[in-house]
């Protein structure tokens, strides 16, 4: 296919980062494999982008930095001053984009970051065809998990609920779903979201790959090196990302010798503790604190199973790591990581209350800790899944042949996941 010209809004694009600036970069440089790739991004990752293009440079791949005036960097306090100072942005990146197009003339305008689906792109005022996403944010906690959360995790779930709600009444969101030629969402229920939006044309796709340095990193891994079964969560200790279910259910489970590691920080710390603690099994579950990600690709590598109960997830990077290591995954059938994990590369348990999850956890954890074969199938079919289908080189040339698609230039669409 000939190659377009394509703007990309990237607000946040570092690559020395993950989570959503990791993604942000990822996805722009492995798309100027295919066109001219355009990137509007913010001034502060101008450093770190200009020194990875000096050591590895990429043709087809240009930046431009804007950020708002000096003076009101004071909205960046706090992540609910992201919110705002981020919105602002949005609205001057638009004046800064239609200045480009006008000097480009871009065939299409991709907005791929911040990946929410509550705030809007100015950008899809220009005049070109207008891609969004993929974005998330339309997950919710599941109902009868209130009881889940202590006063701060209910005044966070409330705050969050409450964004969503004004960002769904702002006619800039709305206008934005109803000017995509295509809309991507990370999940069944985001895409629910935009499609009373606006969105008209919406197909459900992961905005999340892994590089092939990370596969290869992962998959060398290799087995534990003794036999004691080790369950392994990694991520911020907060109380939407459902870890006092997973000790809850290896408490349940009572397995011997068997230990559940937690790696991560957050507010939800000495809560936990005090949880294992109660439950008898405080010798049993270690945790380890934050940890540098080659650190805990190594307590991976130590592991046999990630349990990841999460409760609205919009994606789980954690979860392509761990199939990528060939370790089978423990969540929930529910938001992201219910979308990315499939049957075959772990044990997917509904969630209808807290006391069911537990339970269902806990049979999974059972079930995995004595059947060695199937870890190792679940394991060999997560692999095969994030080489095949989740890492950026596939994902993106995916995404170049919708490009084509919506210009008129391409063959049929690939499948749906």
């Amino acid at each position: 296919m000939t190659r377009l010209k394509v703007l990309f809004s990237a607000y946040a694009c570092d690559p020395m980062s993950g989570s959503e600036a990791g993604k942000g970069w990822r996805v722009v440089s492995h798309m100027a494999a295919h066109h001219d790739v355009s990137v509007l991004t913010r001034a502060n990752n101008r450093e770190s982008i200009e020194a990875s293009m000096r050591n590895n440079p990429i043709d087809g791949l240009r930046f431009t930095y804007y950020d708002l005036p000096r003076w009101v960097s004071f909205w960046k306090r706090g992540q609910r001053g992201v919110q705002v100072y981020y919105y602002l942005w949005q609205i001057g990146a638009y004046f800064r984009g239609r200045k480009l197009h006008r000097d480009c003339s871009f065939d299409l305008v991709h907005h791929y970051t911040f990946g929410k689906y509550w705030m809007p792109s100015f950008l899809c005022m220009l005049d070109a065809p207008f891609v969004w996403g993929p974005v998330g944010g339309g997950e919710s906690t599941p109902h009868n998990f209130s009881s889940h959360f202590d006063l701060r995790g209910r005044f966070y779930e409330m705050v969050r609920n409450l964004a969503r709600w004004i960002g769904e009444r702002d006619p800039f969101v709305r206008l934005t779903a109803r000017r995509s030629a295509i809309a991507y969402a990370t999940t069944a229920d985001s895409r629910e979201r935009m499609r009373l939006l606006g969105a008209r044309q919406i197909e459900i796709r992961p905005a999340i790959a892994l590089d092939d340095h990370d596969i290869a990193h992962l998959g060398a891994l290799g087995a534990p090196a003794d036999d004691r079964v080790r369950f392994i969560f990694i991520g911020r200790l907060l109380g939407w990302k459902g870890i006092g279910l997973a000790i809850e259910a290896f408490a349940r489970a009572a397995l011997p010798d068997a230990e559940l590691w937690i790696a991560g920080a957050g507010p939800e710390d000495a809560g936990l503790r005090k949880l294992a603690a109660d439950r008898g099994i405080g010798s049993s579950v270690i945790f380890w604190g934050e940890l540098p990600r080659k650190e805990a690709f190594a307590k991976l590598g130590q592991c046999h199973v990630l349990v990841h109960p999460s409760l609205h997830d919009s994606g789980g990077w954690v979860c392509l790591e761990a199939m990528a290591a060939r370790r089978p995954v423990i969540c929930l059938d529910h938001a992201g990581p219910g979308a990315l994990v499939s049957n075959e590369a772990g044990i997917k348990v509904a969630a209808n209350s807290d006391q069911q999850v537990v339970a269902d956890i806990a049979e999974a954890m059972k079930r995995l800790a004595v059947d060695r074969s199937l870890r190792m199938r679940m394991g060999e079919a997560g692999r095969e899944l994030v080489v095949t289908r989740l890492a950026w080189p596939s994902k993106c040339a995916e995404m170049s042949q919708m490009y084509g698609r919506l210009l008129g230039r391409d063959g049929p669409a690939p499948a749906s996941q």
